[in-house]
Formats: structure tokens, C-alpha cells, sequence
């Protein structure tokens, strides 16, 4: 329909591109109306339909972003830095608003991010489920709470053997939150791993353990250790489905915003 949101999505030949448009043929306000990948997949000329498993929807994936781009009011990125930033820019020249779920950015690569969100609307998250999100507010609460000379935290997480980042975006995530709930940097209390003669542990580190291995869609523990007691927050993923459903709740929160960076708890009502 007319007044529908028209979405484009970037790399439609991956499993959360896939998703994504399944989830929004599902999604009452929003239609896909383009779709993109890498000049030379096979996945180019082809239905974004049936590439996703559903039913043709009429709409080939192309291997032109600028092109898609141009002409959604939205468009999806589950894909690479290398090729988010680039979607990035093209979204702030073409005005289209952008959902971001991409991890392993490094700083600069997040600054293109922050330079394109200076033109159109941003909804950037490491992970897009509100159980996630509700995860992040939680740890930033207690993290505040059970102190650093009393409480050391550590952050577990477990993918699938295929993820090629680590720790997970969400996982850092997790760090951050914790961070700021004790008023300090994560840089400056980040321990990566553990590995041979370490020393006692010094106060106020923030730990990471990672696991990879199987199908695992996305596990994460925050886990304040203390003495006599231990505190454990968990969510786990059972499908991809719901980080699918986030993205497509994200790009319908953008419309009608002013430019900006967002994140999944502006998105909830979280923050303002």
C-alpha cells in the first residue's frame, strides 16, 4: 500500500537478511521494496522472496546498494563493517533512515556511523531482541549496586562456530552497561581473557569469557561474583526470529524522527 514504509534490505542472501524480510511481509505498516548484495553473488537477479524462503514477492535483489538505497524510506543492515559504513553513507545522502545490527565495528567505523546519523534517523544495536535490551538496563542497575570492591563482574557469551567476532558486539554491550552502572570506561577495566600465570584479579575488572562452537544462536551471562554469594543475569536466543522482529519494530519507530543516533532502549521507550 501507498502509505506503507517501504524497507530495503542489504545483504539479502544472509541468514539474518533472510529473516528480515520474512518478518516484514509479516508486519502490518511496512513492505519490501528493494534488496542488495555483493556484485557476483549468486543470490543477484533472483526474488528476495524466494530467496528467503517465502513467497516471490516481486522484488529482485540487485547488486547496486546506491540504487536500493535511493529508493526505500528504510533500509536494514545485518551485514559487515566494510559494507555497513558504506550503507551508512549512502543512506545520509539518499535520506533514507537506517537499523543497524552489525557488530565488530572498530572506532572509526562507528564514526562514520555517528557522521551519517548527523543527516537521518540511526537505530544502531548490537542486539536487537528486548530481552537484550531489558539485559543491558538490568546490568548498567545492579552493576551500580554491588560495588567493584565487593563484586567482580564477568560477562560469558556463546555463538554458533560461524560468528567471526569476538567477543560479540552484544557481549561488549553488556560491558559498557556494566561500566557505566560503576561510573567508569570499560576501556579502562576491560580484560579480554585469562591465560596462564595472571596474578590475583584487581578490583573493579570487567571479565570476558567466549564460547564458539555448534549452532548456538546467542547466549549471555553478566556474573557479579562476591563472598558467599553469586549473582546471575541470563538470556539465551532460541531463534533469530526475534532479533529479526526488533529490526523491523526499529524501522518503524524511525519514522518521523529527526536525525540521530539511536539505540533498542529509545526504540522501547526506555530513553527518550
Amino acid at each position: 500500500m501507498a502509505n506503507e514504509l517501504k524497507v530495503g534490505v542489504v545483504g539479502g542472501s544472509g541468514r539474518m537478511g533472510q529473516m528480515v524480510v520474512a518478518q516484514v511481509t509479516e508486519t502490518e505498516g511496512c513492505t519490501v521494496v528493494g534488496g542488495s548484495d555483493q556484485p557476483g553473488h549468486d543470490v543477484v537477479g533472483k526474488d528476495i522472496g524466494t530467496v528467503a524462503g517465502i513467497e516471490p514477492l516481486g522484488v529482485t535483489i540487485g547488486d547496486d546498494a546506491a540504487a536500493m538505497i535511493a529508493g526505500v524510506d528504510v533500509v536494514i543492515d545485518f551485514t559487515v563493517p566494510e559494507a555497513t559504513i558504506e550503507h551508512a553513507r549512502l543512506a545520509a545522502q539518499a535520506g533514507a533512515a537506517m537499523v543497524i545490527g552489525t557488530t565488530g565495528l572498530d572506532k572509526e567505523q562507528a564514526g562514520v556511523i555517528e557522521a551519517a546519523a548527523r543527516h537521518v534517523p540511526i537505530v544502531w544495536a548490537p542486539n536487537m531482541s528486548v530481552g537484550v535490551t531489558l539485559l543491558l538496563a538490568l546490568t548498567e542497575q545492579v552493576a551500580g549496586i554491588l560495588g567493584p570492591n565487593e563484586y567482580d563482574i564477568d560477562i560469558v557469551e556463546m555463538h554458533h562456530k560461524h560468528k567471526i567476532d569476538a567477543p560479540s558486539g552484544t557481549a561488549l554491550g553488556l560491558g559498557h552497561a556494566a561500566a557505566a552502572g560503576r561510573g567508569v570506561e570499560l576501556d579502562s577495566v576491560y580484560k579480554a581473557a585469562r591465560d596462564g600465570i595472571t596474578g590475583a584479579r584487581p578490583a573493579g575488572e570487567i571479565g570476558f569469557a567466549v564460547l564458539r562452537g555448534g549452532d548456538v544462536v546467542g547466549e549471555h551471562s553478566v556474573i557479579y561474583a562476591g563472598d558467599g554469594e553469586r549473582v546471575e543475569l541470563t538470556h539465551k536466543a532460541g531463534s533469530r526470529k526475534v532479533f529479526a522482529a526488533g529490526a523491523v519494530r526499529s524501522a518503524l519507530w524511525t519514522q518521523g524522527r529527526k536525525a540521530g543516533l539511536y539505540n533498542m532502549r529509545h526504540v522501547l521507550g526506555f530513553e527518550d
